[in-house]
Order: C-alpha cells, then sequence, then structure tokens
C-alpha cells in the first residue's frame, strides 16, 4: 500500500514539474506579434508577423518570405514552433504579407511595390523599431516558392542589403510557366513582353553579384515541379563562379518539404551570422 502512495505521490511531482516547465517555457518564450507597417510607395498598411527571440538584442534578422496565394501567417502554419526556433537560433522572423506580387515593382502595375516594400521600407522599419544588427551582416532571407524567386530577386539586387539569402522550392525562372498565376498580369503577356520576363526572373539577377557579396543557399525536391529551374540556377552560378551550398533530396512542392528545408537553412544562416558578427 505504502508502495503504491510512493509512487502516487511521485507520479503527482512528475506532472507538477511538467507543468512547471511548460508554463515557464511560455512565459520565456519568444514574441510572436501582427504588426502593420505602412508602405508610402503603395500608400497601405501591409501585416507582418514578426518573432522576437527572449533573449537581449541585437538580434539578427531572417526574412521569411510566403509563397503564391501565401500570406504573413504561412510560415507560422508550416513550423508552429516558430517562436522556439527564433529562441534555439537566437535570431529574429519577419514575415511580410506580399500578396502573389512576386515581390516585384511591377513594371505594368504601379501599386504593386513590394520590391521596394520588402527591401527598403520593411528593413528600415523592423531597424528602427526593434533591436536589430542593422547591417547586412545582420540579415538574412529566405522564402518558398514564389518566395524563393522573391529571396533571390530581392538579395541578387540588393546585396548592399541582405548578406546572406537562401531559396526552397524557389521559382527562380518563372519563363517556362508564362501562363500560370498573376505572372502575365504583373509583366505583361510574355510572348508580346519578352524582354521584360527576362529582366524579371531572379536566374538573370545571378550577374549583379561577385563572389562573397552574399551568402547563397539553394534547395529544391527531386520530384518538385520547379526542380529543373533550380539546378540551371545553381549551373549558373557555378558558372559565374560563385560560392553556394545546393541541396537537393528527395520529396516535391509539400509544406513537409519546406518544414525540413527550413531548419536547413537556418543553420546556414546562424553560422554567417556567428561569424560575421561575433
Amino acid at each position: 500500500m505504502n508502495h503504491i502512495r510512493i509512487n502516487h505521490i511521485a507520479a503527482i511531482k512528475k506532472i507538477l514539474l511538467l507543468v512547471f516547465l511548460f508554463t515557464t517555457s511560455l512565459i520565456h518564450a519568444a514574441k510572436v506579434d501582427t504588426i502593420l507597417v505602412h508602405s508610402t510607395a503603395m500608400n497601405k498598411d501591409i501585416k507582418v508577423l514578426v518573432v522576437v527571440p527572449q533573449t537581449k538584442g541585437p538580434h539578427s534578422v531572417t526574412y521569411l518570405l510566403h509563397g503564391y496565394g501565401g500570406d504573413e501567417k504561412t510560415w507560422l502554419t508550416i513550423r508552429p514552433d516558430l517562436a522556439q526556433l527564433s529562441d534555439q537560433y537566437q535570431m529574429m522572423f519577419v514575415c511580410p504579407n506580399c500578396e502573389s506580387s512576386w515581390y516585384w515593382d511591377s513594371p505594368k502595375v504601379p501599386t504593386i511595390r513590394y520590391e521596394t516594400f520588402t527591401s527598403k521600407e520593411l528593413v528600415e522599419y523592423i531597424d528602427k523599431k526593434y533591436d536589430t544588427r542593422a547591417t547586412k551582416q545582420g540579415r538574412a532571407i529566405t522564402g518558398l516558392s514564389m518566395g524563393g524567386h522573391g529571396s533571390m530577386w530581392l538579395a541578387l539586387r540588393h546585396a548592399d542589403v541582405y548578406g546572406a539569402a537562401g531559396t526552397t522550392s524557389g521559382g527562380v525562372d518563372i519563363r517556362p510557366f508564362p501562363h500560370d498565376g498573376v505572372m502575365k498580369d504583373l509583366l505583361g503577356q510574355e510572348a508580346e513582353n519578352q524582354e521584360i520576363w527576362n529582366q524579371y526572373v531572379a536566374i538573370n539577377q545571378i550577374e549583379r553579384i561577385k563572389n562573397g557579396d552574399l551568402a547563397l543557399i539553394v534547395d529544391c525536391g527531386y520530384d518538385d515541379f520547379f526542380f529543373e529551374v533550380n539546378s540551371d540556377f545553381h549551373k549558373k552560378l557555378l558558372k559565374y563562379s560563385i560560392d553556394h551550398d545546393f541541396i537537393v533530396r528527395p520529396g516535391a512542392h509539400t509544406p513537409d518539404y519546406w518544414n525540413n528545408a527550413i531548419d536547413y537553412q537556418l543553420l546556414f544562416f546562424k553560422k554567417y551570422f556567428d561569424k560575421k558578427n561575433h
């Protein structure tokens, strides 16, 4: 009887300890906020999810870009443990809602200015409102699918803003898909606007940088419909002697793949930040 009572008391103590540890983790976990950031270029407020680690700054910042049809909550949906990852890697996450813009300043639609917003207005706002490392050595950017195009488009064109960039399942060359999505609305029909389409793909921005300007990681699954364009992106980086990590593994264009891939990218960014800021 006493043996049963002792086991019962021990079980209660374990439960209380687990409750205490869980409560403590909630109290000390990274802070997750949804804020509104005004874009002067587009004259509107844009929703942005911001995750700030519990530790004192200054913090390095990783910008996480969503895919087509996504929003500021996309990465939190894929990785509900985003707050824990923020604490684990000691970095802020910033997830803007850039609609289905492909992160362009559209040459056809004057009200679409998401390149200006993401690479300038948002960065300036985050550095002003939060305790960040406000240099390129304190910033990384990555994204999935359309956001993978966006991260490379922005980083290659603004290597003075970002120090590291990644892409997972990224649409880094959209020319093989001229009839998909809103691209034809933002750039014009491909057949009549081939020069614009050539100018507005991430793969054709590689010439803008030299080796060492950016720490780059490219990731795509074998079964992804964007696999070939990512392979071409890798080959072009090699052609221009741009050092980069290129990861391929089994997988398709799915949340399960992105859930796995982001771990490798965050580790890559963490090592970059540690090297540059310590």
